[in-house]
């Protein structure tokens, strides 16, 4: 592996996606900025952990979002995002991805570690063949759970408030 390992998970999480596996627990794993979280965010994070028995939100880091998105984002920093995540009670574990996270080497590493059934996505996901081939890889699956809805947005909230 030609990029340096990434350290995505604590003991403690580690150990509870072990025993999740040991369980014979389909995991789902999901992955997002989730910045303002709005009723889109919510319907696909319920869509997703329909799938399967323990729902597992990844989210990019402060440092990954700005990058992504551009200055003045996330709104939301990453502790207050975990945060709100969690306390839909939806999933089993929400976590930071590294700063660093955005290479297919990280991608492959991270789905090695987890061992996720499925990959949850909407329908404008981009790199669908490629998030494909690495699931298979590893014995799980993409599969888009919720249609991409153009209205709902954080970036087009935000547009909206900028008018008033």
């Amino acid at each position: 592996m030609s990029q340096e390992l990434l350290n995505i998970f604590s003991e403690q999480a580690t150990l509870r996606i072990e025993n999740l596996h040991k369980n014979g627990m389909k995991i789902v794993l999901v992955t997002g900025v989730f910045d303002l979280l709005h009723a889109e965010h919510i319907a696909f994070l319920q869509k997703a952990r329909a799938l399967g028995d323990a729902l597992l939100v990844g989210l990019e880091s402060d440092v990954r979002v700005k990058q992504i998105k551009g200055e003045g984002r996330p709104v939301h920093g990453q502790l207050v995002r975990q945060k709100q995540i969690e306390e839909l009670g939806l999933a089993e574990l929400v976590f930071i991805l590294p700063d660093t996270f955005s290479t297919p080497d990280q991608h492959r590493q991270l789905i090695r570690e987890v061992r996720p059934a499925f990959l949850a996505v909407s329908s404008h996901t981009a790199h669908l063949d490629k998030k494909s081939a690495i699931l298979k890889e590893f014995g799980g699956e993409v599969k888009v759970v919720h249609q991409h809805n153009p209205e709902v947005s954080t970036t087009k909230l935000l547009a909206e408030r900028q008018q008033k």
